[in-house]
């Protein structure tokens, strides 16, 4: 088989597999267009940030342009409700990357896999122009979505991001510092087609070659509650994550009520 046989046959099934979410998920996902559905992009990642309408995740006028320059512009649809969008754009070439900027669903339609629809099909557009890797950031305290990404997208962690944005005025952030783990999700990866599929495969905590760096069970509701813990935990998850990646280590797991799995690099823990 080619390599060229070989795309075209991961796109039909990234497309298929992708259709298959949507359905299951109860929305319609599609790429939108226009101010009208633009601007109703922005209006539902507002709300899931808390941001004002005078301070939106992503300006309407750079939306508008994203969309002109043929960036990733998407949504998912509950009849003609907006209930969950994604914003992507194309990194550099040498990268062979979509840069994953913003991505949410909104509080109404959680645990309905609808985020996990949305990246499918995000995972069909990328392969459908020949791009082979999505890339992203989130929060590492962030214990759902860390599952979400590490063991049901296989996208895995290749870098620690101290504060990357700096403040953020919005309410999930929650005057915290903005840490990120940046995701590279390789898309053509067995182990990513096989986690679109249902299948999970993961690193197994118990193994001796790794450890747990712990996370809190809800983060969100520690910076509402104990902020000053929450601001230790902050502390102690990057001193270990980033000495870990400094030593040529890295994450190869996430265990939901526990923490990262990280195998280390130069020998220490």
């Amino acid at each position: 088989m080619t390599g060229l046989a070989f795309a075209a046959d991961a796109v039909a099934s990234a497309l298929t597999t992708a259709r298959d979410a949507a359905v299951r998920a109860g929305v319609e996902v599609r790429e939108v267009s226009g101010i009208e559905e633009q601007a109703a992009v922005i209006a539902v990642l507002s709300r899931i940030w808390g941001r004002s309408p005078d301070n939106p995740p992503v300006p309407p006028e750079l939306l508008r342009a994203f969309g002109k320059a043929g960036n990733y512009i998407a949504a998912a649809f509950d009849g003609d409700e907006i209930v969950g969008a994604a914003v992507g754009f194309h990194s550099t070439p040498e990268r062979h990357a979509l840069h994953s900027h913003i991505a949410g669903v909104a509080p109404s339609h959680a645990g309905r896999a609808v985020g996990f629809a949305m990246k499918l099909h995000q995972r069909a557009w990328a392969l459908e122009r020949g791009i082979d890797a999505v890339e992203w950031t989130f929060d590492p305290l962030v214990a759902r979505n860390a599952y979400f990404n590490i063991v049901k997208l296989h996208a895995m962690p290749i870098e620690y991001l101290a504060n990357f944005y700096g403040a953020m005025a919005d309410t999930i952030n929650g005057g915290d510092d903005t840490d990120r783990l940046l995701v590279r999700w390789d898309l053509l990866d067995p182990a990513v087609a096989a986690a679109a599929a249902g299948v999970r495969e993961g690193a197994d905590a118990a193994a001796s070659d790794v450890f747990v760096v712990e996370v809190p069970a809800d983060i969100e509701a520690l910076r509402r509650t104990d902020p000053v813990r929450a601001r230790a935990w902050r502390r102690d998850v990057r001193e270990r994550l980033t000495a870990q990646f400094a030593a040529g280590g890295g994450i190869v797991g996430f265990e939901r009520g526990a923490g990262y799995i990280v195998r280390p690099g130069g020998g220490a823990s």
